[in-house]
């Protein structure tokens, strides 16, 4: 697919069997129920997937089969992430091989990275193959970040196309908007008022709670494209219980736990990561009610 990457674009949980196989019927059927909610996109190997926590094999089950799920109905972002350039540069090229649509860049770090260093790094990435790059930003959780200045000089690259940022300062992406202009599209995360993000010139969220709320995430993107912002806060007020569980719990045991409770196995999150409590359930059980998304 070429058109420009848009809308709800969630980061998929990825199901687990007791053997630690991918589970790859329950992925595509979560995957088609999230299609057929009206996601515009599907991002498998992003952070709710737990990229962090699996091996190359089972990586290359989900891309291959959550491209095979979406038939070319929606665009498949597939997350590449590594400590090492050579070996994020082997993903991208492996995921392109396998027929994604695009790639979502992560870099991992163990000892600090200098800026050139960051800069490298997601431009091989980019020259690896000819997919467009969605490159991701997390001050919160990386050793090594995305500076506004190496993000300004990646959007010069002629494939590095979009920016997911999941920090919690919408200022900032005002300001990346402002140095980028159309160089560079920008996606936002969980942690920020969506609603917000769009009214300033963002192109949509590639987000975990997207997983079990995909019909509203759904509709509040159409608001906010119809420019209703008043019906687009009333509906992101509503939704904002999930975010607020998801920030609070661990990432995917939330999204896992979401998605047993409306009926798809994906298992426990990858140990040692723990489950969510019976209370913790029984809370996240209660939200996704008041939604309609039970």
């Amino acid at each position: 697919m070429t058109e420009t990457l848009h809308g709800v674009i969630p980061y998929i949980a990825t199901p687990l069997d007791a053997a630690g196989q991918v589970n790859r019927p329950v992925l595509t059927r979560l995957c088609d129920h999230l299609i057929d909610q009206g996601v515009q996109g599907l991002c498998p190997l992003g952070s709710t997937g737990e990229f962090a926590y699996l091996t190359r094999e089972q990586k290359a089950h989900v891309v291959e089969t959550v491209v095979s799920a979406a038939a070319g109905r929606v665009p498949v972002i597939a997350g590449v992430a590594s400590t090492a350039t050579a070996d994020a540069v082997s993903q991208a090229r492996d995921w392109s091989a396998l027929g994604a649509d695009g790639i979502l860049a992560v870099m991992e770090a163990y000892f600090p990275v200098p800026e050139t260093g960051v800069v490298d790094y997601f431009t091989a990435v980019a020259d690896a193959t000819d997919l467009p790059v969605t490159m991701y930003t997390n001050p919160n959780f990386q050793r090594s970040d995305l500076s506004l200045s190496a993000i300004e000089t990646l959007s010069s690259h002629p494939r590095i196309a979009y920016l997911k940022d999941a920090s919690t300062n919408t200022g900032r992406l005002l300001s990346i908007l402002n140095r980028c202009g159309d160089r560079i599209g920008v996606f936002a995360a969980s942690s920020h008022i969506t609603v917000a993000v769009m009214m300033i010139g963002g192109l949509g969220w590639m987000a975990g709670p997207s997983c079990i709320v995909p019909a509203q995430s759904a509709e509040l993107y159409r608001l906010c494209r119809a420019g209703d912002w008043d019906a687009a806060m009333d509906l992101q007020r509503r939704l904002w219980a999930v975010n607020e569980a998801f920030a609070r719990f661990n990432l995917a045991a939330a999204i896992k736990a979401g998605l047993t409770l409306q009926g798809f196995e994906v298992g426990p999150p990858v140990a040692p990561q723990a489950p969510l409590s019976a209370v913790q359930v029984a809370e996240l059980k209660d939200i996704l009610k008041g939604l309609g998304a039970l």
